[in-house]
């Protein structure tokens, strides 16, 4: 008998898990599944697919913040955002999944020092959270669309500064507000207005679908995606569980684009709350 040939069937399962594992860890070795960044150690995913670009709209947004206090453009009064705001350039999968703190570069505020009044301006934050950090801790808004996404951008976006530039110029190229107002769907808290004529209005615009996210029936994001040249392309996604390419939406077929009246700062710097939930919209 042959002494290197399993001798049961518990021997024959075992030899059928080591043949897994080799099988697995080659692959790791080879490279055709993960890369490791540099020397930090840090496995990274595949390359992304294509970028999407997630705005907020003020109106929806704001209202539900918890609190007013500096760091929340929503407290600015009369210099509140009332167009669509930057949430982040996403670089995402055609299968509906993401990859996320794809490096450990941190955030660092100088590297952005000559886009602070574009950015404070168009892509400010709307609440007075802080969000977590990839790798512990807490930080700023700005810091976690770079750190979760920016640092997944590569090898279209390399570094901060351009991340940030590049997503800037994106958004003022692609101006959905103004889009929509040309159309005739500007704020209000009267209005209902045709899911359907939004999204066509759009692509009329930028030959390309979006899709968009509601609550209580408000838009709350809306979202373009691109190619990695930036040519815009349909949000539409392959789901794990169908076969089918759809676009996801939460909206009902008639939304409102509401507009928020900002209560700002009481002089004395201190927070002013915000309506609660049950009374908004």
């Amino acid at each position: 008998m042959n002494p290197f040939l399993p001798k049961s069937k518990s021997d024959l399962l075992l030899w059928q898990v080591l043949a897994f594992i080799i099988s697995v860890l080659g692959g790791l070795c080879s490279g055709s599944s993960l890369e490791i960044n540099g020397g930090d150690g840090v496995a990274a995913p595949r390359e992304f697919d294509y970028f999407k670009l997630a705005l907020q709209w003020p109106g929806t947004v704001c209202p539900r913040s918890p609190h007013c206090c500096s760091s929340n453009a929503c407290c600015r009064g009369s210099n509140a955002p009332t167009e669509f705001t930057i949430h982040g350039l996403w670089p995402d999968y055609n299968d509906g999944t993401w990859p996320a703190c794809c490096t450990r570069s941190s955030f660092d505020r100088k590297e952005i020092s000559t886009l602070l009044d574009p950015l404070e301006k168009y892509w400010p934050s709307l609440s007075c959270g802080s969000p977590s950090k990839c790798y512990g801790g807490k930080g700023s808004f700005w810091g976690h669309e770079w750190e979760k996404h920016g640092t997944c951008s590569s090898p279209v976006v390399q570094d901060e500064y351009n991340y940030f530039l590049t997503t800037l110029n994106v958004y003022f190229k692609y101006n959905v507000t103004r889009v929509l107002n040309e159309a005739g769907y500007v704020p209000s808290n009267s209005e209902k207005y045709p899911l359907g004529g939004i999204v066509s209005a759009i692509e009329n615009a930028f030959h390309a679908t979006p899709s968009l996210a509601c609550s209580n029936g408000a838009v709350k994001e809306l979202y373009l995606c691109f190619n990695k040249d930036f040519k815009p392309r349909d949000c539409a996604v392959r789901s794990s569980l169908q076969s089918e390419i759809f676009s996801q939406s939460s909206c009902p077929t008639y939304v409102s684009l509401p507009v928020h009246v900002s209560l700002g700062l009481e002089d004395d710097g201190t927070t002013v709350a915000w309506i609660p939930d049950n009374e908004t919209l």
